[in-house]
Order: C-alpha cells, then sequence, then structure tokens
C-alpha cells in the first residue's frame, strides 16, 4: 500500500480495461472508529499483509456499480467488511458481490466520514468526505476524476446530464483541499491539493462543458 497523505492508502494501479489509458485504486482510510475502504481494485488483496499491520478494513464503501467487477468479492472473502452500496446501485453490485447493506440519503458515519449521494454518472454514484483534521479528503470515484487535461466528468450514454450537473454543483459547495478520485491516467498523481477557488474554477469549467452538450 502506497501512502498518499498520512493515514490514507493506496492500492497497487489496476489498468481499467475499456480505458487503458486510465488505471484504478481502492483507498483504506486509517480511523481510530475502524478502517474504511472506498472504490474496489483487484491489486489490493496483493496488499493485504500491510492492510493487517495497518487495522484491517472495517467498513467497504463503492461509488457506484462500475467499482463491483473489479476485487470486490475477493476483498470481501480475505477482509470480511460488509459491503455498503446506495440503494440504487444494489442490483449491479450484488451480481459481483455480497451487498451488507445500502443507504439512499446523505448522512454521517462517525464525525468524520460523510455519504453524499451525486446521481448522474449512475443513478446511485455517490461521493465520500472524510474529514480527518488537517485536511479534507473527497472521493468522487469517476464522477469528477482527471483527465490528460485536468479535472473532467463522465457522461455515459446511460447517464442522466441533468442530474450530473446538479451533483456537479452540490460537490462545488463542499469544503475539500484533497480531490480522490478512482480513476487517474497512467503514470499521473492519484490526488490533488486543491483549495475552494481552485476547485470552483475546475468544476465550473466542467459544468460548462456539460450544459454545452459535452460529455466530459
Amino acid at each position: 500500500m502506497d501512502v498518499v497523505i498520512p493515514g490514507l492508502y493506496a492500492s497497487a494501479p489496476e489498468p481499467l480495461p475499456f480505458a487503458p489509458s486510465l488505471e484504478i485504486r481502492a483507498f483504506l482510510l486509517q480511523r481510530d472508529q475502524g478502517n474504511l475502504l472506498v472504490y474496489s481494485s483487484g491489486t489490493l488483496a496483493a496488499g493485504a499483509p500491510a492492510i493487517e499491520s495497518l487495522g484491517g478494513i472495517s467498513r467497504h464503501y463503492l461509488n457506484h456499480r462500475h467499482e463491483s467487477g473489479f476485487g470486490c468479492g475477493q476483498i470481501a472473502a480475505m477482509f470480511h467488511a460488509p459491503l455498503s452500496c446506495h440503494e440504487q446501485e444494489r442490483e449491479s453490485v450484488a451480481a459481483n458481490c455480497k451487498v451488507a447493506e445500502t443507504f439512499s440519503e446523505r448522512h454521517m458515519l462517525d464525525d468524520d466520514f460523510e455519504v453524499i449521494p451525486t446521481p448522474g454518472h449512475t443513478p446511485g454514484a455517490t461521493a465520500f468526505l472524510w474529514d480527518k483534521g488537517e485536511h479534507r479528503c473527497l472521493f468522487t470515484s469517476d464522477t469528477l476524476f482527471f483527465g490528460e487535461a485536468g479535472w473532467v466528468a463522465a457522461l455515459l450514454d446511460t447517464s442522466d446530464r441533468d442530474d450530473y450537473i446538479t451533483s456537479l454543483e452540490l460537490i462545488r459547495a463542499l469544503d475539500f483541499d484533497v480531490l480522490v478520485p478512482w480513476a487517474t491516467p497512467t503514470g499521473q498523481p492519484i490526488h490533488a491539493l486543491t483549495d475552494k477557488q481552485d476547485a470552483g474554477r475546475r468544476i465550473d469549467a466542467i459544468l460548462d462543458r456539460l450544459r454545452a452538450g459535452e460529455d466530459h
């Protein structure tokens, strides 16, 4: 497991089969209340000894259904962490791994981890905001991720443009200073340090493109 910032660890990269210029990772959030895993990756199993030394995994959260096809079942078998996803993603996720619980509303886990539904990319896509004190880390999977030219969206043929725009407007209003997507270009940074002004400018550019009919 690679250290992203103190307390946040990334699995080894895994090429995304349908977009080979991108790599995906799962992220371990080390917390006194119990470690969380966000996203999924087939390379995570190789980091099992390191994960156990860091305290294991108490809960596993998926942003959306596409992540469930990458090591999800293996992660459950090895770490016995209950899997959570949005209710709208349950059926698709359950085809690849057992879903322990679902949610449908914005809510807090303990006092540091916020679950924020952000539909659009898929109906149940969800962002996660972790307040670890010195940083506020936002996990957006590929609702908001890094392209070769900067921050981008991923509007699919099956996505809902209006919902996507509304969700990006919600994300723009959040207070975060570290962005941690699921997919990043090969060889490029896997997180971005930011601030309110910088994030707002980058998200506004995406919103302009989506409103103009583009898909990224």
